[in-house]
């Protein structure tokens, strides 16, 4: 049997964007990550139940786990999308964060939390899902946003897995007053922003109106194409026989190879895409596009 593959990403239906889409989702404070993602996940699967349609989805994943009182940015995979989780792991994360401190703020604040920039060492918290050894993560930008008698607003852009809790335990004690985490906001996930959020209840919104008034203009505006995840990792073209074959397991051969995003590096993560711009795989970048024969992307994920 012949493997089906997408079409482009701005021609597909609602059902197929439903089942392989992304939501940016503005978390609201109460709710795990865990929780929400399980929401949208069972408002699709009820809405394509009672539209007939022949596809349902199984999963949705969260991009980056956030506290339950933490609030912003939380693109929600659906469907086959999940499988595109580990590229949230490449890119980096922003935060506005309230560091409240245990005395009046000294007036070396700034220059006392700019020395944060840059590599240091953490520990994860008792209750994280991981392992509590001692790891390194970046900060790549420390911004003292506003200062008050004994708080001081903050904008943070990290790598990922940074625990900014833990961070503002040690900014306190750098500043001499001690502190604490306050309100956090994540107001990025690479490559998405707080720029164009959409509430569960906009979600729910968009679901209805498809459904009961068959009108999916709002549907199309809060769910994007699954390939909106990949913005920022580089691409390979191959041709649709090619694809055909990753859909049944077998890596990326150089014949299959027609075109390359420049300055790729060797082991490097990749996104591969059929002409039309549909995503095909993940995979690592291994081989010479230009030989004759030879594996070029090893998969990591199948997408089709």
């Amino acid at each position: 049997m012949t493997t089906r593959l997408r079409g482009p990403p701005d021609d597909r239906t609602p059902v197929e964007l439903l089942t392989f889409g992304v939501v940016n989702l503005d978390k609201p404070p109460g709710p795990s990550s865990h929780q929400v993602s399980g929401w949208l996940r069972d408002a699709v699967a009820e809405t394509l139940s009672e539209y007939g349609a022949d596809a349902t989805i199984e999963q949705a994943a969260h991009a980056g786990t956030l506290d339950p009182k933490v609030t912003g940015c939380l693109p929600v995979m659906l469907g086959e999308a999940t499988r595109l989780a580990p590229v949230f792991l490449e890119g980096s994360k922003e935060y506005v964060a309230v560091l409240e401190c245990h005395g009046p703020v000294p007036t070396d604040a700034e220059s006392v939390i700019a020395e944060f920039e840059g590599p240091i060492y953490q520990k994860p918290p008792r209750k994280s899902a991981v392992s509590r050894r001692l790891r390194v993560r970046e900060i790549y930008d420390l911004e003292v946003l506003e200062t008050g008698e004994r708080q001081v607003l903050l904008r943070i852009r990290c790598e990922s897995g940074t625990y900014v809790r833990k961070l503002c335990h040690d900014l306190g004690l750098a500043l001499g007053t001690g502190g604490h985490m306050g309100h956090l906001r994540r107001s990025a996930t690479t490559p998405f922003n707080d720029s164009d959020l959409y509430s569960a209840h906009d979600f729910l919104d968009a679901l209805a109106f498809w459904l009961e008034d068959d009108d999916p203009a709002f549907l199309y505006e809060v769910v994007d194409p699954a390939e909106r995840i990949l913005e920022g990792i580089p691409s390979v073209t191959i041709a649709e026989n090619a694809a055909r074959e990753v859909a049944n397991g077998a890596p990326v051969y150089a014949p299959g190879v027609l075109e390359v995003e420049e300055g790729i590096d060797r082991n490097a993560l990749v996104a591969c895409y059929t002409p039309n711009g549909a995503a095909v795989c993940l995979g690592k970048f291994v081989g010479d596009p230009d030989a004759d024969s030879g594996v070029v992307v090893d998969l990591e994920r199948v997408l089709v």
